[in-house]
């Protein structure tokens, strides 16, 4: 009997409280949320495997809520929604879902979907537990940094950018692609803030920071992660 854990976050007490039965009924560990206020303090929490994100017109708190989601986990989200135009849909996986269900759904499919993504994710799990390069490894589960075996302490956005490095070795990115990326594209702020937290990143990770080996600063054109290293 399965037993991932499963959060539903959804307003209409009817339909949840009959997929959380179903669900439950056919053996997985469900919790349900009306308030979409403590979903981001639960995920911290709990650790959920997936959850069932409910995105409702006009406001749209889904696709809000999955994009926070998206800063803090890696999570598998599977929106469902009574827009069913493919621009919603569109909009629902851009903002970080991996699936999007139209309602009304049949639970048995809702199953299969909720099994099709937790398949998906252990696998790639099962594969990328672990990045590596040189004397730096990232436990991708823990969001852990060792430097030489030594947990090392980074903030959030250390980590991310870590991460987005070590997973595009040798390609060179300009400060606005980083920022971007690690910040998203809604976001105008003050380039420096890149410069900012990879000076930071580089005083932790580096022998010598005025000199880096991992994040090389390219001239004119921005920084690039050197992965050619022994460990």
């Amino acid at each position: 009997m399965t037993r991932e854990k499963l959060l539903i976050v959804e307003n209409d007490i009817y339909i949840r409280e009959e997929t959380v039965t179903y669900l439950r009924n056919n053996g997985y560990h469900v919790n349900m949320l009306e308030n979409v206020g403590e979903v981001i303090s639960y995920i911290a929490k709990e650790s959920p495997h997936l959850i069932i994100l409910e995105d409702r017109s006009p406001h749209h708190e889904g696709i809000h809520l999955c994009k926070k989601i998206r800063e803090i986990s890696d999570v598998s989200i599977i929106m469902v929604s009574h827009l069913k135009t493919s621009v919603n849909k569109i909009e629902g996986l851009n903002a970080g879902a991996d699936d999007y269900l139209t309602m009304p759904y049949d639970l048995e499919e809702l199953e299969a979907r909720i099994n099709a993504n937790l398949r998906r994710r252990a696998l790639e799990n099962s594969e990328n537990a672990y990045l590596k390069a040189g004397r730096i490894t990232i436990d991708m589960k823990s969001f852990q940094v060792f430097l030489e075996g030594e947990k090392i302490a980074l903030y959030a956005k250390e980590i991310q950018l870590l991460i987005f490095f070590m997973k595009h070795p040798n390609q060179v990115f300009s400060t606005e692609q980083i920022y971007n990326h690690i910040w998203g594209v809604e976001h105008h702020g003050d380039l420096k803030t890149v410069t900012v937290h990879i000076r930071n990143l580089r005083k932790k990770i580096e022998a010598n920071p005025a000199k880096p080996d991992y994040i090389q600063t390219v001239r004119g054109f921005g920084y690039k992660f050197n992965k050619n290293l022994n460990p």
